[in-house]
Formats: structure tokens, sequence, C-alpha cells
């Protein structure tokens, strides 16, 4: 009755479906979960989860409350989250996040008001400026640091 047809139907895209063939994971608020979490592509977590899990993103929602141990690309923390957190994308803590725990990450953003404390690293894939650069024509180059300190012996 109130449906338009079109000629194309597979050109619709349903906001609250995910596309087939993604793998989503929605802990809703008011549930309680243990266990473990494989091969999902996104996790949002509204209610408690005390979990292992390996992901591309995770959301802990305001009313989420996680720990465990997580490996994830990305992970956003509006709620809070206790545990083993290993960010290889960005760690996003937001105004009323709180993690803590063993945190390791390659970027992070804490919001104003944000919570964060623990063991917590930097990810190793970060690669550090080399002290000795080589110029084009082979004579080496030091850095103003490395020359500063040489002339204050």
């Amino acid at each position: 009755m109130f449906d338009k047809k079109n000629d194309n139907e597979n050109s619709t895209v349903d906001v609250f479906r995910p596309a087939k063939g993604s793998a989503k994971v929605v802990i809703g608020h008011g549930v309680t979960i243990t266990g473990e979490i494989k091969k999902a592509d996104e996790v949002q977590i509204d209610g408690d989860a005390d979990i292992i899990m390996k992901t591309d993103n995770i959301v802990v929602g305001a009313t989420g409350h996680c720990k465990g141990n997580i490996e994830t690309h990305n992970a956003d923390i509006w709620g809070a989250f206790d545990g083993d957190i290993k960010a290889s994308g960005t760690l996003t803590i937001q105004e009323q996040g709180k993690v803590s725990g063993s945190i390791e990450y390659q970027n992070i953003q804490i919001k104003l008001g944000g919570k964060l404390s623990g063991d917590i690293k930097i990810s190793d894939k970060i690669q550090s400026i080399k002290k000795d650069v080589k110029a084009d024509d082979g004579i080496s180059q030091n850095s103003m640091q490395d020359a500063l300190k040489k002339d204050g012996k």
C-alpha cells in the first residue's frame, strides 16, 4: 500500500540492516555475555561483556561495560573497558569513556573528560626516525640534537 516499487530493487539500501556478508555483533543494553567472539567485522557493546575477541572495529557504547582481551583495528570507547586491548589503528576514548588495563595502540584520541589508566604502550609498528641519515653525496648528516650533545661535552 505504501511501498513504492522501483524498477531496480537492488539499488535500495536498508540502513537498519548490515550489508550481506558483513559480520556485525550487537550486544544490547541489559544483555550480559561471557565468552569468545570470532570472525566479527564490527562489534558494538551496549550491555555487559566479559569476552575474548579479534575484530576490525569495536564500539563500547555509553551503557556498555566490557572486560577481557581484545585485538582490534579501531576502538571507540563511550562506556567502560577493563582488560587487555591492542588497537592497531586508532583508540578513541570519548568524554565519558574509561579505559584501564594493558593498553597498546598505534594512534590515540582522548576527548576532554575521557580517562585512561594502566600499562600504556605505543605499538612497535611506528618506526623511529633514524639518527644518522646519509645524503645523496654519501656524506653523513647528524641531527641537530646529536651535534649539540657532542659540542656540550
